[in-house]
């Protein structure tokens, strides 16, 4: 029997995914990907969820009702942050035959084999343990690079954030299961793997570590030459930190540094714990650091009580720091939360009028970013091949490239001349046939992002 996987959400929520495969596979299913408009499934369909915003919701119920129309014979699961949020929410959605939260992963073969059996619909939410949850992956079906998840769990409560209630508190891999996890996917032929996390720069608080440790356990491993970084909270990267991180030649220059606004009083509302002064610093001690290193972030628009002012702060702030990319969102109210109650509401309309107007700085500050690295040599992982010999892929501080590469494939890294850009790209040419062995031999799945 076929069991299928679909993913919603962070990079946590695709390692997760990872790991149920190689479960579902180890009990003896053909594990593969599930694409919305997939029809005549007569197997297993998971569907991990993402609960960030309530948008996030609406869709995840707009695709399980498609699912289960086009699949009306497949057991349909729903697993991952929705249901561990709201336990009752998920077990009304009567689309699905099996429901699981976060707590209860390791328990889908058991569980889809006991509705094969009883056909009697299964909801199993439990509640987070205090340990870390000791998933691994061999292989990250799909990728040149690994994602790999070394924490779990936040103590913040932003005001806006269901994610503490969905993914329970800090717990962090211990070190030698990281370091034996990254030695099985340098093995199989991995070179680049991203450390994720809800909350990655808590890693380690609880036996009185930092992500430190980590970082350096993992370019410790033979094998693995490139290490990157998930999303990073400013507030958790003093000097010291910032010293011990430039001292490892494999980390790569690029770093996701949450932002959410540019707004003091916003950044109050939203319960941040860090000022525009405070992040500033950062980034200075992070380009002091790493010289030329990407700065990239995620800001929020429409916040209650986001005056325009408040967003003109932001905005002026965006534009000052220079990032390479952010990811600009709309807030969305997330019953549940402090902020869902919070005066100030603001419309639609001007969430996307804002939405548009940062949207417009940010792209201006990433083309300036592109376009200031034609001219330099750089090194590229290929991941994608378009046609003929066109390949797509990555250099360390995540400036994607183009380049024609003669018997070029996916897992090879090259050195390419930054040319000229392209689109959302930088056109490259391969300056000598320095390739190196292969990561893997795998292609990029266009509907996960990095």
């Amino acid at each position: 029997m076929e069991a299928l996987f679909h993913t919603l959400g962070c990079k946590v929520n695709q390692y997760e995914t990872q790991a149920m495969r190689a479960l579902m596979a180890a009990a003896g299913y053909e594990t593969g990907l599930y694409e919305p408009g997939h029809t005549g499934c007569a197997g297993v369909i998971v569907i991990n969820s993402c609960t960030v915003t309530g948008e996030s919701d609406r869709k995840l119920r707009q695709l399980l009702r498609r699912c289960r129309r086009d699949n009306p014979q497949a057991v349909l699961v729903l697993t991952g942050c929705m249901p561990q949020a709201f336990p009752e929410t998920a077990a009304a959605l009567e689309e699905a035959d099996v429901v699981l939260g976060n707590a209860s992963r390791r328990e889908l073969p058991a569980r889809v084999e006991e509705y094969l059996l009883r056909h009697q619909r299964v909801v199993a939410v439990g509640e987070h343990s205090s340990r870390f949850e000791s998933l691994q992956i061999g292989e990250f079906q799909g990728r040149t690079r690994a994602f790999v998840k070394i924490e779990d769990g936040c103590n913040r409560f932003c005001s806006y954030c269901i994610i503490p209630y969905a993914r329970g508190r800090v717990r962090s891999k211990p070190l030698e299961e990281l370091t034996e996890e990254l030695r099985q996917l340098a093995a199989k032929g991995y070179a680049e793997v991203v450390l994720a996390g809800i909350n990655l720069t808590a890693y380690g608080q609880e036996w009185g570590g930092s992500l430190c440790d980590a970082v350096e356990a993992a370019c410790a491993v033979p094998g693995i030459r490139r290490v990157r970084l998930g999303s990073l909270e400013p507030d958790m990267l003093d000097e010291a930190a910032v010293d011990r991180l430039a001292a490892q030649e494999k980390l790569c220059p690029q770093f996701h540094v949450a932002l959410q606004s540019g707004c003091d009083d916003t950044l109050h509302r939203m319960n941040r714990r860090y000022t525009s002064e405070e992040y500033r610093r950062v980034c200075r001690l992070l380009r002091e650091k790493f010289p030329g290193c990407a700065l990239t972030t995620d800001v929020m628009v429409g916040f209650p009580g986001e005056s325009e002012e408040d967003f003109a702060r932001s905005l002026a702030f965006v534009e000052e720091i220079g990032f390479s990319k952010v990811h600009v969102f709309a807030y969305s109210p997330r019953p549940g939360t402090p902020a869902a109650k919070m005066p100030g509401q603001v419309d639609r309309a001007e969430k996307n009028r804002r939405s548009r107007q940062l949207s417009e700085a940010a792209g201006r500050s990433r083309e300036k970013w592109m376009a200031d690295q034609i001219g330099r040599t750089a090194e590229v992982l290929l991941e994608t091949r378009r046609e003929g010999e066109e390949l797509e892929g990555f250099t360390p501080d995540y400036l994607p490239v183009k380049a024609a590469v003669e018997n070029g494939r996916p897992g090879q890294t090259v050195q390419v001349r930054l040319v000229e850009l392209e689109g959302d790209f930088v056109r490259g040419v391969p300056e000598d046939s320095m390739e190196k062995e292969p990561v893997a031999d795998a292609v990029k799945d266009e509907n996960i992002t990095v």
